[in-house]
């Protein structure tokens, strides 16, 4: 398992995270305190506060594709 902080400011963002995350078969969810949901589903990203530290846990350690995909959006 591989865990990332991610940040999320705007609603574009959300929508260019999800379809991103979406391109991988990786399990993966995002934590904010104790919520969490699942990163491919962009109606539970917007559940989460924001304005709060995000991890994403990728459950799965051969993922570096999907780290790089995803630089813009690590905190």
């Amino acid at each position: 398992m591989k865990s990332i902080p991610i940040k999320l400011n705007f609603a574009e963002e959300v929508k260019t995270f999800v379809n991103t995350v979406n391109r991988y078969p990786y399990e993966m969810d995002l934590r904010s305190g104790r919520h969490v949901v699942d990163a491919k589903s962009i109606l539970g990203i917007f559940s989460l506060d924001l304005s709060k530290p995000i991890t994403l846990d990728i459950y799965n350690d051969d993922c570096d594709d999907l780290v790089s995909d995803i630089q813009q959006f690590t905190a």
